[in-house]
């Protein structure tokens, strides 16, 4: 992978577990943006292809909120193939400004757009109150082969419904530094327990360099992390009900894992994506990053002075006889319920993310982490050879790992308070090295009251 020239910032969104801020159930649900009798259809009933034939050759412009840098030359490609369909890109901010600004233009009944750039976490926020279209009806389906398996789950319903197609992924790696690895006579860690084993050896033998630091404000990362180890933290059904276990035996195995580490002072714990935070993996503070598949061209954007030492491996294994992995980032694009041209904006939909050639510029021009089977098996993707990792296949071995993601991880429907709650106890509790262990019983606490307050029924882990 080349060294990426997209500004940190423009990545941001793949790098913060980022969601609409919570509302009253009732509230969420008198507030969704469904269609009148110009808006998107909730019938089931597949559109025909005479219908879409008229509908991509009558003059129509669709708006599609978006963060992606210079996404012209995707929109480009739609709109070669379908000259009467104009598209005009809005960035309305990333992540949570662009959520507040569509909640409130939903709750408005005015101004929001056709289409918008959605992450995977945040999806249950708007499907909720039914503001995202079923795209089904819209052919959706037929693409389903076409994308990794975990990827297709992440944007369907428990109905079947499709509620948004993948666009880029963030399966969980690790990168690390082969000097230190050498200089110390360290083993890429095949376990948790030998990555343990391996940090408290580093810090030894050099207190000033760290094996990782686990950011005690990355509620991404340590989703990323439950994911993997196998963890239901959320288990929904319906509208109403859901299932919260963020202590549950998985949760704990995790969260006393980690703490011990933090406790012990042998991986660090500072915010990241701040000065420090850069400094110290331009200085070799820290010899290993446990991230996302878009870690590899951000890392090489923003740790210049490192170049040509790290190299990259799946994550150690809580069993190595069955290999797992977890997720951090991603996003998608889905309609809105509300569009007025439902079947252009579904056609633009599975157009961006399906076609060939748009899916390649995506991750050639933005860098981001394919989420289609075919372009992770491109040879001229996955066999990239990049300075930066000492000429290894960095993106074959994300490829593979992405193989691994489990399907079956689902997201709450109030994310940002599952954040706010989560920094406020586990990760205050890495950052001053007390009992992880307790702050997951105060996290689960705090969850369940706010659940409930908001009309869910809370029920026993299934």
């Amino acid at each position: 992978m080349p060294r990426i020239p997209v500004s940190s910032s423009a990545l941001s969104r793949r790098l913060l577990l980022t969601a609409a801020g919570a509302a009253s159930l009732g509230a969420a649900l008198s507030a969704c943006g469904g269609g009148g009798s110009d808006g998107g259809s909730t019938s089931s009933k597949p559109v025909s292809q005479a219908d879409i034939d008229k509908a991509m050759k009558t003059p129509t412009e669709l708006t599609f909120w978006t963060w992606v840098p210079e996404i012209a030359a995707e929109i480009a490609l739609f709109e070669k193939k379908y000259p009467a369909i104009k598209v005009k890109a809005v960035n309305a901010g990333q992540g949570t400004p662009e959520y507040t600004k569509l909640r409130t233009a939903l709750k408005a009944g005015s101004g929001a757009p056709d289409l918008v750039q959605i992450e995977f976490q945040a999806i249950p926020t708007f499907t909720i109150t039914d503001s995202l279209l079923d795209l089904r009806p819209y052919g959706a389906s037929a693409l389903k082969s076409q994308f990794v398996d975990w990827t297709w789950s992440q944007v369907s319903g428990s109905d079947g419904e499709v509620w948004a197609i993948p666009q880029d992924t963030g399966p969980m790696g690790m990168l690390y530094r082969q000097d230190i690895f050498d200089k110390h006579g360290i083993e890429v860690p095949k376990t948790w327990d030998e990555f343990a084993e391996a940090a408290r050896k580093l810090h030894k033998a050099d207190p000033d360099v760290y094996l990782t630091n686990l950011a005690a404000n990355q509620v991404a990362a340590w989703h990323g992390l439950l994911w993997q180890a196998g963890a239901k933290p959320y288990v929904t059904s319906g509208k109403s009900d859901i299932a919260i276990s963020v202590d549950d035996a998985v949760s704990k195995k995790l969260g006393a894992f980690w703490g011990a580490l933090a406790q012990e002072g042998v991986i660090g714990v500072e915010p990241d994506f701040t000065d420090s935070w850069y400094a110290a993996l331009n200085k070799g503070k820290y010899a290993t990053w446990i991230v996302g598949a878009w870690g590899p061209a951000f890392l090489s954007g923003s740790a210049k002075d490192t170049a040509g030492k790290w190299r990259a491996a799946p994550l150690p294994q809580w069993d190595a006889a069955k290999p797992s992995a977890g997720n951090w980032g991603g996003s998608t694009t889905a309609v809105i319920r509300s569009t007025k041209n439902p079947i252009a904006a579904a056609e633009f939909a599975k157009f961006l993310n399906s076609d060939p050639e748009s899916a390649k510029l995506f991750a050639t021009k933005q860098f981001f982490f394919p989420a289609t089977k075919a372009l992770l098996a491109d040879a001229s993707f996955s066999g990239a050879t990049p300075a930066f990792y000492g000429g290894q296949k960095v993106n074959e071995v994300f490829a593979g790992i992405s193989a691994q993601v489990d399907p079956s991880f689902q997201w709450p429907p109030f994310l940002d308070q599952v954040a706010t709650d989560w920094t406020e106890t586990v990760g205050l509790s890495l950052a001053r090295k007390t009992d992880t262990v307790a702050a997951l019983a105060g996290w689960q606490s705090r969850l369940t009251t706010f659940a409930k307050k908001q009309g869910f029924t809370v029920k026993a882990a299934p």
